[in-house]
């Protein structure tokens, strides 16, 4: 039955080559059409797909700029790219952003039928794994943010309150604290979820390439421009569009912006009439535009179209408790990527890794526990494989480690207990219950820890 099959979608504009593609799998796989890229996305929107053969070039949005909405949605469809010629720059580009391999027209049907087989066999391993997974983080997972801290419930709630609106949302924080995860729960629970959620790094595009992104330009209107491409904007209408890193736009670019928002239309470079656009805006920065306002580097009445709905994230090390969590969540990821079965970390990792600062947050220990991972042989991840700035900067001294473990674990347990009392919303007897123990022995450490 084709509902038991997995699903293999086919992007071309080329009627014949869907249709070969089609004859060549239907046997063995539910196969499922589509002429451009907007269809393919519409499709990936209605139901899970297990591979995506893509052409590269498509009318209005080519195939890389595809292959990127499509890892946006769901990052697990593996996509290969398929081309009549292909250059190394574009084979490049291609694999860094998410395609599993490439082939070229006419291909060799033994081995693109022997790499979907290949792909196929991983898809069931992480479908296999996939109820293990769910019962891992369902506990502690809200979208695919990690953590049971009273700061990231917080945050939890407003996502929920601005999702339901068309608000516009400016999230700020320090980098690697999960920006652009919040701006997509917030896209996830809006009524625009079944539409396009398309992110923009402003600070990644070069200052005269921004305008044509954005908004899109004609052919033929400046040197290069071969043919008509979509802006961002465009692209998604009817959904969300995230503008991260807002603060670094140019002053030029910022007018252009607040117009945009104002009028809710843009102009593709070179066009003669304005186009309407229905997006929900979602911006996010790390640095202080309002402060930025002052010293006029930032337009303070695009600060203000921008800042309807503050949200601020607050830094790991605001969030101790969360640490252990995220730390057990990117092991269980990054066991399951690389193959490995690493069962845990020895008692001493945990509270080391809660009392680190952390000044790249989430995204500096989710790059460690990567790291650990791969160099960790043996069935615990043990203190030894810490950096040193995690282990402490000073050179052990007799019995320092030992105080060093001992500082690390009042940390840690502080946290714990302020959580327990949070959660309890106060009431002693059940947060003692939860951590299982008397609740005078909880009175007794709250006062060791001077906890209010």
């Amino acid at each position: 039955m084709t509902g038991t099959k997995a699903k293999i979608l086919v992007v071309d504009d080329e009627k014949s080559m869907r249709d070969s593609l089609h004859l060549l799998l239907k046997d063995r796989y539910h196969v499922l059409l589509a002429g451009s890229g907007r269809e393919a996305i519409e499709q990936i929107r209605k139901q899970p797909i297990d591979l995506v053969l893509l052409d590269i070039r498509l009318p209005e949005i080519d195939g890389i700029e595809v292959l990127k909405l499509i890892k946006g949605i769901d990052d697990a469809v593996e996509v290969i790219m398929v081309t009549a010629v292909i250059t190394v720059g574009k084979a490049v580009e291609a694999i860094r952003a998410g395609a599993y391999d490439y082939i070229t027209k006419p291909f060799d049907i033994a081995a693109l039928t022997e790499q979907v087989e290949k792909i196929m066999e991983k898809r069931l391993l992480a479908r296999e794994n996939q109820s293990l997974r769910q019962l891992l983080e369902s506990d502690y997972q809200y979208e695919k943010i990690v953590g049971k801290s009273p700061a990231i419930r917080e945050v939890f709630r407003v996502v929920e309150e601005v999702a339901k609106s068309n608000a516009t949302v400016l999230i700020t924080g320090e980098s690697g604290t999960g920006k652009e995860l919040v701006a997509r729960a917030i896209h996830n629970r809006s009524p625009r979820q079944n539409k396009l959620f398309v992110a923009v790094n402003c600070a990644a595009i070069p200052e005269n390439l921004l305008e044509s992104e954005l908004f899109g330009h004609e052919k033929g209107s400046f040197t290069g421009a071969i043919e008509r491409q979509i802006g961002k904007f465009e692209i998604a209408s009817g959904g969300t569009l995230f503008l991260d890193e807002i603060g670094t736009l140019p002053l030029p670019m910022q007018a252009k912006l607040l117009r945009a928002l104002q009028e809710k239309e843009i102009e593709r470079l070179g066009g003669g009439r304005p186009v309407p656009v229905d997006v929900r805006i979602v911006a996010a920065t790390n640095g202080d535009l309002k402060a930025e306002t002052k010293n006029r580097r930032f337009r303070e009445d695009l600060f203000y179209r921008l800042n309807v709905i503050p949200l601020h994230l607050p830094p790991l090390r605001e969030r101790a408790e969360d640490v252990p969590l995220l730390a057990e969540h990117f092991l269980h990821k990054y066991n399951h990527e690389f193959g490995k079965k690493i069962k845990g970390f020895k008692p001493e990792v945990l509270p080391l890794l809660a009392a680190y600062d952390w000044p790249g947050n989430v995204r500096e220990l989710e790059n460690l526990i990567e790291r650990l991972v791969v160099l960790t042989q043996s069935a615990q991840i043990d203190a030894a494989k810490l950096p040193p700035e995690v282990r402490g900067n000073l050179p052990a001294l007799p019995g320092e480690e030992e105080t060093r473990f001992r500082d690390a674990v009042r940390k840690f347990e502080s946290a714990f207990i302020k959580q327990a009392i949070g959660k309890a919303g106060g009431k002693k007897g059940e947060a003692a219950k939860m951590l299982g123990i008397h609740r005078n022995t909880l009175l007794q450490l709250e006062k060791k820890y001077k906890i209010k």
